[in-house]
Parts: C-alpha cells; structure tokens; sequence
C-alpha cells in the first residue's frame, strides 16, 4: 500500500503524515508513506487546499488533518 501526503511540508502536512503512519501501524498493513510537494503533482490529484491523502492513488482526503482513528477507516 501506497500513501501519499500532498502538500509543501507545513506542520499540518508533518501531522497528517504521521497520523497515517500510525493508522497503517494499528492497522497492520504494510504502508510506504510518499510526501509529495511538487505543486504541479499536487494539482494532478485535483487539490486546491493541502494537505491532501492519498491512498493507493485514490485521492481521500484535501484540505484537512484526519485522525489516525479517520485514515484507520478509509484504509
């Protein structure tokens, strides 16, 4: 499983990436986590407001911090 965090590195970003990591973990799943920050790449995915997730390339999540209990559910 892949799982990207789009955004430029912001502490919401830093935050979301972490409550993935943790969501994977307590989930047992086997996760890479990619931060990508390139704007272009971002715009890709049709998000306007970062930070962004990404989940095996289906976008999930724009604009806001999910709990690791919220990515837990979408994984």
């Amino acid at each position: 499983m892949i799982i990207k965090i789009l955004g430029s590195g912001c502490r919401k970003c830093v935050a979301l990436g972490e409550n993935a990591k943790a969501a994977a973990a307590a989930a047992g799943k086997e996760a890479e986590i990619v931060k990508v920050t390139d704007i272009a790449q971002i715009a890709g995915y049709g998000v306007m407001s970062t930070p962004g997730l990404v989940i095996d390339e289906k976008l999930v999540s724009a604009g806001k911090v999910l709990t690791a209990e919220e990515i837990g559910r979408l994984l």
